[in-house]
């Protein structure tokens, strides 16, 4: 195992989920204040700043200038909905280079405020973006490609819709002890099975919520670290890839989780056995069961059954997963949620969780997701990070 350089010293999640007035310049602003704050540093310690397409005007200069920051390091790479778990390996790398000592991450959007749907409506596309299949021909939306994806793994392995639902059940089960969770109450199978079919055969529990809010992040050098006085949680390991749709000759069921975990582990110098919390990116049900398989924490086609036998649950199965409610039910601000997933990585490995859903005495846990659209252009991260 690698000694890390890079420490994760502050996690704030903003508790809105729906601020129709409040700017995201704003949200992003608190969410900074927040997690600066838990780390027991100011604005003027920070010398690195990261930031993905969310910020206003899609740059992170702009958040730069409203904070007022002096800065050696500056960073702006947008992966969608993994940008944050790869923004937080960017940030333990410019850390080793020396390039900064404080980096602040900061994560908002308004989405619910907007109106945006769960992906049954089409995005507007810019206009000097390159055609894939899909574009302009067939007005592709995000939830019927998810249908696509979910029948395919159907068809392969046999997975049924009963499996999709027992990754909400198990999200339901945490968001219960979740006070800022948008659903919190506690679901059956049945009750997904009858929420009503969006993209066959995902129904509308089998998809994310849409919500208003964000996150932060501020990753040190150890010498800040031991002087913040915060339990010190590593950055272990890391992994990023990118995955086109190759002209549409594409496998559905595979996503980039293989490649960013078995580097991220490969780093780390930990295998997938040795995780005792998994922050596992759910926009929807039938991206959590490739993503398990894709990591290796269950053979490719069991993922259904994994899931369904309850080991998702903490206290109960053998990975306790997103226990703060995940995408599913507890906040997925601005289709780029991985921020959530680092920040209840490190709560588990603080011991700061919901005392009914913390892993006992964890000390390795994965934050992983996907990025953009499964299909269309798909982006993969994984982080690993461990207790001191």
């Amino acid at each position: 195992m690698q000694d890390s350089k890079a420490y994760i010293c502050g996690a704030f999640e903003h508790p809105t989920r729906h601020a129709p007035d409040k700017s995201v310049v704003q949200l992003h602003a608190e969410c900074a204040a927040g997690a600066l704050a838990d780390a027991g540093l100011t604005l003027d310690d920070v010398d690195g700043y990261f930031c993905a397409g969310d910020a206003p005007g899609a740059t992170p200069l702009v958040m730069a200038d409203h904070l007022n920051l002096r800065l050696r390091w500056l960073d702006g790479t947008d992966l969608g909905g993994c940008s944050y778990i790869t923004l937080v390996a960017h940030a333990a790398a410019a850390i080793a280079a020396g390039r900064c000592s404080v980096a602040l991450i900061t994560m908002a959007g308004r989405p619910r405020s907007a109106g945006q749907s769960v992906g049954v409506k089409p995005r507007a596309l810019p206009p000097d973006r390159p055609e894939t299949p899909y574009d302009s021909a067939s007005n592709w939306t995000i939830a019927p490609i998810y249908g696509m994806v979910a029948q395919r793994h159907m068809h392969q392995h046999g997975t049924t819709s009963a499996q999709l639902a027992a990754v909400k059940v198990a999200a339901s089960t945490h968001a219960q002890h979740n006070p800022h969770a948008l659903l919190k109450k506690r679901v059956t199978v049945e009750d997904v099975l009858a929420s009503g079919v969006i993209a066959d055969p995902l129904h509308k529990m089998d998809c994310c919520v849409i919500t208003d809010g964000g996150g932060a992040l501020v990753v040190t050098d150890k010498a800040t670290a031991l002087r913040t006085g915060r339990p010190l949680v590593k950055v272990l390991g890391s992994g990023e890839t990118i995955q086109t749709n190759a002209g549409g000759m594409l496998d559905l069921t595979a996503t980039g989780a293989a490649q960013s975990g078995s580097l991220a582990f490969a780093q780390a110098g930990l295998q997938p056995r040795d995780i005792q919390y998994a922050s596992i990116y759910d926009n929807f049900t039938i991206m959590v069961i490739l993503q398990l398989e894709d990591l290796g924490f269950c053979k490719r086609g069991q993922g259904g059954a994994f899931v369904a036998e309850g080991n998702l649950i903490s206290g109960q199965g053998a990975l306790p997963w997103n226990t703060d409610g995940g995408g599913l039910c507890n906040n997925h601000p601005q289709n780029r949620g991985g921020v959530t997933k680092v920040i209840e990585a490190v709560r588990q490995l603080r011991g700061e969780a919901h005392p009914m859903v913390q892993v006992p005495d964890c000390a390795f846990a994965l934050a992983s997701g996907p990025g953009f659209v499964l299909g269309a252009g798909h982006a993969h991260s994984s982080l690993i990070l461990g207790r001191d």
